[in-house]
């Protein structure tokens, strides 16, 4: 098996030894969650990232520059809770003890709260008509909720600190498979599992697109629910867990 694949199947199916232990085959999920809620954000809310932020500062200072089909106040809404959402991911790494089985599964948990509560929304509310988007105090409600559960998925990530499995930015990832390929004199460390996170969201983000191109928007915010419940099940029992991998490594 060559290294990227390698690389790329012990990602999904760590080592015994890992030094991160199950943590990196959740993260991998929580990508695809990325994917699946961007789309749904930016399709059915209106040119509005939840997740990336990057995008919401640059649409904000397309929609103060006058660039039509863009809102200047869901974009800085969108970070503000995002920032919220943040600060929440802190908190509860905070109160983990340290012991990231049990930060992985109170922050999965709370962000399984998020989107199911999002999801209510939409069923609670008439669907959109196709190729529109939801509007007025819903559309204001969904950025609220989907940026504080995106806010404090990415700061968990970070907390957990598993590399180039950030789930929510690609930037620096990309950057890494080409500036540490062997054509630029690196070493190709972890191209397979950057690969793969790259991967994840592109087809979390096609499954998105695809629903709601369909009509079926409202699965998409389901399909996310599905996985985020399933990471909070299975770091059920890795909150007791005592190995070596719930310890950060320095």
């Amino acid at each position: 098996m060559s290294t990227p694949w390698r690389d790329a199947w012990h990602t999904l199916r760590p080592r015994p030894d890992d030094p991160h232990g199950p943590l990196a085959p959740m993260l991998v999920l929580l990508t695809v969650v990325t994917g699946l809620v961007d789309a749904f954000s930016y399709l059915e809310l209106g040119r509005v990232f939840v997740a990336n932020m990057t995008g919401n500062v640059v649409f904000l200072s397309f929609a103060l520059g006058g660039a039509p089909g863009f809102l200047w106040w869901a974009s800085l809404l969108a970070v503000l809770t995002f920032l919220l959402g943040a600060f929440l991911g802190g908190r509860i790494g905070a109160t983990a003890g340290g012991h990231r089985g049990r930060h992985l599964f109170a922050a999965a948990a709370t962000q399984t709260a998020l989107l199911l509560a999002a999801l209510i929304l939409t069923l609670v509310a008439p669907a959109p008509a196709p190729r529109d988007s939801y509007d007025g105090v819903l559309l204001t409600a969904l950025i609220v909720v989907l940026g504080i559960a995106m806010g404090l998925q990415n700061a968990t990530a970070r907390g957990l600190g598993v590399p180039d499995l950030t789930t929510t930015v690609l930037t620096m990832t990309l950057t890494g498979m080409g500036a540490d390929s062997r054509i630029a004199g690196g070493r190709d460390g972890r191209i397979g599992r950057r690969l793969l996170s790259v991967l994840a969201m592109f087809l979390g983000g096609l499954a998105g697109v695809l629903l709601i191109e369909s009509g079926q928007g409202r699965w998409v915010l389901v399909c996310a629910t599905f996985l985020l419940g399933g990471v909070t099940l299975w770091t059920a029992r890795s909150r007791r867990a005592t190995t070596g991998w719930v310890t950060k490594p320095a």
